[in-house]
């Protein structure tokens, strides 16, 4: 791996993969949904559906067949802390072509009037197709709760409101403010020469102006109290999303999180999946998950069941976290955990778009790169007092938060029912 700045400052890493055909390339802004102002909600995201749309080079046409053309795919995807556009091609010898598609992508672009109001409409349907999909909604609504009155609990695609209020003026302004060489970082995984990929990421991105990185509003401390969601939808099951604040990356106890998210609900012998699903059979789906961001974290256990059973349920999944709170978790529990933590994040490394995402995303969103090596050593040394000590300091009754989207009559009494 080799890490460096261009001559105009913008950040670059290489990562040549020996035996892979493909090369991906990505570039990432370090700007996402919370860097946006409130009226600017989704901003981020209207912008990267909107660079695919042509540029003062290209039609929106072109781009798709010079990529697709030589059997290569590109997207993109938007977050709360950064945006990526890449491009992955199956040999090496269409770097150049990967570079010069998303470089053109990213300063090129012209932002054609008539593509921001169809582009709008496609917006305002996606929105519409997450609000009806209750699984994916009640997220969105468990982030608010975390993060009340602050953007990383806005939603990333924005609101109908926000949507229609955000002009081209004001997303040409966003586009210019925002990519800039303080922003942008690109990454090159694959298969290719790391001289000559320095070369060429060089001339490509030497056009982009200088700038600042963007900066956003660092997270408050939480209210010391449990906060809950409860929307009534007409749906089959109440879907739910329980749990409250983790850590940052840097924090002591993000490693011990990641542990414990499988050994509550990563894989099908964790016990959520044993104790709700196996032994009970009140929910298909059941998970849990830790994400951080740079100075925050969420700690998330999901499930849909019946309305009927969903006192149960929560009363089960509480039951579980005080118990991985109060009591050391099994030394093989606590091995099989480790062990598929690790074994997930290598088979997760195995691809040149994953290698770049594992890559980008770190340099992009966190100023450093921790090798693979680093993390692995970090895992293995997680024991059974540290996922203690994280559990305690997640699971308290002040920092629950509980999201439900169900059937009306549902969500009476849950108030009550949720403590630790």
């Amino acid at each position: 791996m080799e890490k460096f700045k261009l001559t105009n400052d913008l950040d670059a890493v290489l990562h040549p993969m020996a035996g892979y055909s493909s090369v991906t390339v990505g570039i990432w802004a370090r700007v996402g949904s919370r860097h946006e102002a409130p009226a600017e909600n989704g901003a981020s995201h209207f912008l990267e559906h909107l660079l695919f749309k042509g540029t003062a080079r290209r039609s929106c046409e072109e781009l798709k067949r010079l990529v697709e053309g030589v059997g290569g795919t590109f997207n993109a995807f938007t977050g709360e802390e950064a945006t990526c556009f890449y491009v992955k091609m199956p040999f090496a010898r269409h770097l150049p072509l990967a570079l010069d598609v998303l470089s053109d992508m990213v300063t090129g672009s012209r932002l054609p009037p008539e593509e921001v109001e169809k582009e709008r409409n496609v917006i305002l349907e996606e929105i519409k197709m997450y609000r009806d999909i209750p699984a994916a909604h009640v997220d969105e609504l468990f982030q608010a709760l975390v993060f009340p009155d602050h953007p990383l609990g806005r939603f990333i695609a924005g609101t109908p409101e926000t949507i229609a209020g955000l002009s081209r003026e004001t997303l040409s302004d966003y586009w210019d403010r925002h990519y800039r060489t303080g922003s942008l970082v690109a990454c090159v995984a694959g298969d290719f020469r790391v001289e000559a990929a320095r070369e060429l990421v060089g001339n490509y991105l030497a056009a982009v102006k200088p700038g600042p990185r963007p900066v956003f509003e660092a997270v408050r401390p939480a209210a010391d109290r449990p906060d809950f969601s409860l929307l009534e939808k007409e749906t089959e099951q109440a879907h739910f999303c329980l749990g409250g604040r983790g850590c940052s990356d840097d924090n002591p106890h993000r490693w011990p999180l990641s542990v414990l998210s499988v050994i509550l609900g990563g894989n099908m012998s964790s016990r959520l999946f044993v104790e709700v699903r196996e032994k009970r059979g009140l929910a298909y789906q059941i998970s849990a998950g830790h994400h951080t961001f740079r100075d925050a974290g969420i700690f998330t256990v999901d499930a849909g069941t019946s309305p009927g059973t969903l006192k149960e349920a929560l009363r089960v999944i509480l039951a579980e976290l005080a118990r991985v709170r109060d009591e050391l978790v099994p030394e093989e529990e606590l091995t099989r955990a480790r062990d598929y933590v690790t074994g997930q994040f290598q088979m997760h490394l195995e691809g040149t778009a994953e290698y770049m995402n594992f890559l980008g995303g770190q340099l992009a969103t966190r100023d450093r790169i921790r090798p693979p090596e680093e993390i692995i050593a970090r895992i293995a040394a997680v024991t059974a007092e540290d996922v203690r000590r994280a559990a305690a300091a997640v699971f308290t009754g002040a920092n629950l938060r509980l999201a439900v989207i169900g059937p009306p009559g549902s969500t009476a009494g849950l108030r009550e029912l949720v403590s630790l």
